[in-house]
């Protein structure tokens, strides 16, 4: 059983590396403007042809990588949130980190929309995401905490009751909101990411860095969990240092997603199910290969979101939704055939 374990493992990553060189190949090549692979391998070493140079690397580039990490941050966040919870088919947004940025993004799109002060190269809606996701994580944790810790049920109830509120305060801000604010406040709920640029680059990799390097050290406290946390502490685990360092992660890396690219549905929920499927729940292999195939899936998305209706471009969230949706009940119609829970 473990050697078709690490079997599966190895095939996985295989495909995987083989599919991120071909569909980062792709995502340069097509869009608006079609530009042939010759060229975009020759815009990387020679300047034979300026226009598709000036296209992919100021354009096209930044955004492929941006949708690579992006998407890294998302699955992987889902994977330590599914074992975080221990449940297979639970999202980062549980905690209520989605709802926040939205509100946060809101609040700035409607009081704060003339103001054009970037901060490290982000947009103001940008920063308003990323302190509404991160306020909205400390209050959760906060309420959550009791003389025993951290509870998880706790922890998802009140992400629930923060959620809806933050929910209404979005709701209550679309309703005041003029025609031009709305639309913003929609394309931004839609995930998008026409914006991108190095410096946003910089930023997910960064926090998608970090992630995958420190994170490791913690993968065995994980996997200890998933028997429960009664049977983690007898094996000498801290569970609320645990908790707190990957509620920490699960945080930065959400925020930070959905501060750079909007809200993007399904990624942080349907990658890691279905790696999990493939190479089983151990957090060693789960949580690197589902961030590589998170990347993959959303670049295949965004170039799907560009080409489509090209020159007019969809937003990327509607485009994970619409592949999403349908592999996942498909996920969980195997899982019923197969007798599994």
């Amino acid at each position: 059983m473990t050697k078709s374990i690490h079997t599966k493992a190895y095939l996985t990553w295989l495909a995987l590396a083989v599919g991120v060189l071909c569909i980062l190949v792709l995502s340069l090549a097509f869009g608006a403007v079609p530009v042939p692979l010759s060229e975009v391998l020759s815009a990387f070493y020679q300047q034979s042809n300026p226009q598709a140079s000036t296209v992919i690397l100021e354009l096209r580039l930044p955004r492929t990588l941006l949708a690579f990490c992006v998407g890294a941050l998302l699955a992987a966040s889902g994977a330590i949130a599914q074992g975080l919870f221990r449940n297979p088919l639970a999202d980062p947004s549980l905690i209520g980190v989605a709802a926040g940025a939205s509100a946060g993004a809101s609040l700035v799109i409607v009081f704060l929309m003339d103001w054009q002060w970037p901060v490290f190269g982000l947009s103001l809606v940008s920063v308003g995401a990323f302190v509404g996701a991160l306020i909205t994580v400390l209050l959760i944790y906060r309420i959550a905490s009791g003389p025993m810790g951290v509870s998880v049920s706790a922890m998802l109830l009140t992400g629930i009751a923060i959620s809806f509120l933050a929910s209404s305060l979005s709701g209550f801000l679309a309703f005041i909101a003029d025609n031009e604010m709305l639309r913003h406040m929609s394309l931004w709920r839609m995930g998008g990411l026409d914006s991108a640029g190095y410096s946003h680059v910089w930023i997910a990799l960064s926090v998608c860095v970090c992630m995958l390097l420190l994170l490791p050290r913690y993968y065995p406290a994980l996997n200890a969990l998933l028997l429960g946390e009664s049977e983690a502490r007898h094996l000498g685990i801290n569970i609320q240092h645990v908790k707190f360092v990957v509620i920490f992660w699960l945080a930065l890396g959400v925020g930070t997603s959905v501060a750079l690219a909007g809200m993007v549905a399904f990624v942080g929920l349907i990658v890691p199910h279905a790696v999990r499927m493939l190479v089983g729940p151990r957090h060693e292999v789960l949580v690197p290969l589902s961030a590589v195939a998170g990347g993959v899936l959303l670049v295949l998305s965004d170039t799907l979101a560009r080409t489509l209706m090209a020159p007019t471009e969809l937003p990327v969230g509607l485009i994970t939704a619409l592949i999403g949706a349908p592999v996942f009940i498909s996920l969980l119609t195997r899982r019923h055939q197969y007798g599994m829970q």
